[in-house]
């Protein structure tokens, strides 16, 4: 596979399909997230951060492949198979927020991001995620997007907040509580 095509020089690109589109397209823009997503949570992985939390981010990575490839794709009867978003990683997202939950304690305000690059990075990642999230529900106005991948990154996005929160108790980080002025 050549990294260089040429195809692009002139601002479009081919969805899966063939069909071109600006490289502005709404479709390419929430898939260029979701790549943008990826870089964040593998610069997550990275951090000194729990085996299980690492194992877990790599599988994150695979759905977020899966989440792209499903934006990228315009066609109904594609020539490639193209990867789901099934119930049961959705299920996993929720199964690991309430583990956290049972595990930290109950937040009585909200809280200011950081403390530690771990608890920073997985607030790059919710937001990132939000923003990935709000990219496909537009995409998914145009044309038929999945269902599953909108939940998907809706939880992953709690997820990122509940895994900043786990982060802090295993970094014996404290969390600043937001104290609005009013």
């Amino acid at each position: 596979m050549k990294i260089y095509t040429k195809t692009g020089d002139k601002g479009s690109t081919s969805l899966i399909g063939g069909t071109r589109v600006p490289k502005y397209h709404p479709r390419i823009e929430a898939y260029g997230t979701v790549d943008e997503l990826m870089a964040f949570v593998s610069l997550l992985r990275d951090q000194e951060i729990g085996q299980h939390w690492k194992e877990f981010l790599t599988l994150v990575l695979d759905r977020l492949m899966s989440c792209a490839s499903i934006l990228a794709a315009d066609c109904d009867d594609c020539d490639v198979k193209i990867p789901q978003i099934p119930n049961s990683d959705i299920e996993q997202l929720e199964q690991q927020i309430d583990f956290i939950d049972t595990q930290v304690e109950p937040l009585t305000s909200f809280v200011l991001p950081g403390g530690h690059p771990a608890i920073s990075l997985s607030h790059v990642a919710r937001t990132i995620c939000r923003r990935a999230e709000r990219l496909s529900i537009q995409v998914a106005e145009q044309t038929q997007i999945p269902e599953n991948l909108i939940k998907y990154l809706n939880r992953l996005s709690d997820f990122f907040f509940m895994l900043s929160r786990i982060l802090a108790k295993d970094l014996n980080v404290k969390q600043i509580p937001w104290q609005p002025r009013v």
